[in-house]
């Protein structure tokens, strides 16, 4: 058999294990009028659905205020498809099987008859898999999570023993805007749902490369084994974005870069880059380690913060030769705002692997470039065969994992110039997604979608991990205390943050890496 043969063959395999692992169901989606639902929830689903991963019988229940009848939300979601199908032309026939299966219900969210009309919508569903195997959705506000969980309940749609057959809430970040309001939060949605029942879901998790972090590590001995404090110097982790705050200038008012970004984002690929292996890729192991993981990040006292994060507020300035306003003059912000758009962070591990190593963060809006990735920076070979004639050529190798855009993977090592003499230069060897596996890869959506119907939960957050994380975060926000920014926090739109986030690297002779260029 050759090569290629084999491989299709274990693509079938692995496809023809999904879908015996997908029962049949009715998804129900709160919240089915807004952006997500449209952008996101329903092209993927629809993208499922033509690539055959579906349960063979499914329903999909929009529910929302407005008053819309079945054949409107499927024109609108039709009219969505054409913006949001990742360029793919939208395949008429798959439309027409999987919109016959799509229906709306209308009603409020805090209606106790809304909930009976729905319930009675889904007792009407032709089989009893359908109308007992239940995933909600909830693209609702947080707010209204732990209404929406007790309405479904007493509605008897949302049961903690499902007696064979099963429901699960899905619910999107923020989880709480602190630690007391996360467990607040947890603790209403386990008074209707077992922990098990309750999926939350951090769509960078769906990504692919986010994934690969995984088999990366832990396939792949000769990096394992540089894989701790022995031959790691530093790690740098970087999410960045272009734009500014745009329309959500009211949301970011009330979370900022610290809980938008840093809390769940920046966590989960932290605990996924530096956590110890698990004793199996099922759930429970995976989530464990990530546990472990963030309970051993050193917490920073109040006084320790200001020596060990940066905060930053973006002003006017240009991105990409094109004007931005600053983040104060956007709609919806106040014009003394003291809410920060970029953070960039020290932290270390308080474990065998990562004793003395130190981690670095750091995400923003209004930066040069839209990128995501970690760089593992290895210890520098002794000075004394090249330092001497090579200076600063003489670079540490670094590996760096590029997880958005053009996601790869690059070693970055010194190789001789060809020519006389012993001239020496950094180059790279690079590993594209792209050029390797040139197939369409799914959408982070797409992944997680299919795995809550599978109920396959290590792609989402349990509730240790969601309060491990917070404390890691209310241990910064103590240190800032409501203090005011001062001048040197502020950052003109298009530079890489304020100067002070260069002082947390070369107070210790190291720097940050700008993303590497696309090759």
């Amino acid at each position: 058999m050759h090569a290629t043969e084999a491989m299709d063959e274990l693509m079938t395999c692995r496809l023809e294990q999904v879908r015996k692992a997908v029962e049949p169901c009715t998804l129900v989606i709160f919240g089915a009028s807004g952006d997500l639902t449209a952008r996101k929830l329903i092209p993927a689903l629809y993208h499922l659905a033509k690539g055959g991963q579906m349960p063979a019988e499914f329903r999909i229940v929009g529910f929302a205020r407005r008053e819309k009848s079945d054949a409107s939300w499927r024109a609108e979601l039709r009219e969505a498809l054409d913006v949001f199908s990742h360029s793919q032309p939208v395949d008429e026939a798959v439309w027409a099987g999987f919109a016959q299966r799509v229906h709306y219900c209308q009603g409020d969210l805090d209606d106790a008859a809304a909930y009976a009309k729905l319930a009675a919508m889904i007792a009407g569903l032709p089989n009893e898999a359908l109308q007992k195997n239940l995933l909600f959705y909830l693209a609702t506000s947080p707010s209204q999570f732990s209404v929406v969980a007790a309405h479904l309940h007493e509605a008897k749609l949302l049961h903690r023993d499902a007696s064979g057959n099963w429901q699960r809430l899905v619910v999107e970040k923020p989880f709480g805007h602190d630690l007391a309001s996360a467990r607040e939060l947890n603790h209403e949605l386990t008074r209707y749902a077992h922990e098990q029942q309750v999926f939350r879901i951090d769509h960078y998790l769906g990504k692919e490369t986010v994934q690969n972090i995984l088999t990366f590590r832990f396939a792949n001995s000769i990096f394992e084994r540089l894989w701790h404090r022995d031959a790691v110097d530093h790690i740098q982790i970087t999410v960045s974005e272009r734009l500014g705050v745009g329309t959500r200038g009211g949301y970011y008012e009330e979370a900022g870069a610290l809980r938008d970004m840093v809390q769940n984002h920046l966590m989960q690929v932290l605990a996924l880059v530096t956590m110890e292996p698990p004793v199996s890729l099922d759930a429970e192991p995976v989530r464990d380690e990530k546990v472990k993981l963030l309970s051993a990040v050193r917490r920073l006292q109040p006084g320790q913060v200001a020596g060990q994060v940066v905060r930053g507020q973006y002003c006017e300035g240009f991105v990409g030769g094109e004007a931005q306003r600053s983040y104060r003059q956007e709609p919806k912000v106040q014009p003394q705002s003291n809410v920060e758009t970029f953070v960039a962070l020290k932290l270390f591990i308080d474990n065998w692997r990562w004793a003395g190593v130190p981690i670095y963060l750091r995400t923003g809006k209004a930066l040069p470039v839209s990128a995501s990735e970690v760089r593992v920076q290895f210890k520098p070979t002794p000075n004394v065969l090249f330092a001497a004639q090579c200076g600063p050529l003489l670079d540490a190798n670094a590996l760096t994992l590029r997880l958005q855009p053009d996601e790869g993977i690059a070693l970055r090592f010194t190789g001789k110039v060809p020519g006389v003499g012993y001239g020496l230069r950094p180059v790279r060897m690079h590993f594209s997604y792209d050029s390797e596996f040139g197939a369409y890869t799914p959408e982070a959506y797409e992944r997680l979608l299919l795995d809550a119907i599978a109920g396959d939960a290590t792609l989402f957050i349990r509730r240790d991990e969601v309060e491990q994380a917070w404390q890691i975060t209310d241990s910064i926000r103590a240190g800032w205390d409501g203090r005011p920014l001062e001048k040197c926090e502020f950052y003109p739109a298009g530079n890489w943050g304020p100067h002070l986030a260069d002082q947390l690297l070369t107070q210790s002779g190291r720097a940050w890496r700008e993303p590497y260029p696309v090759p």
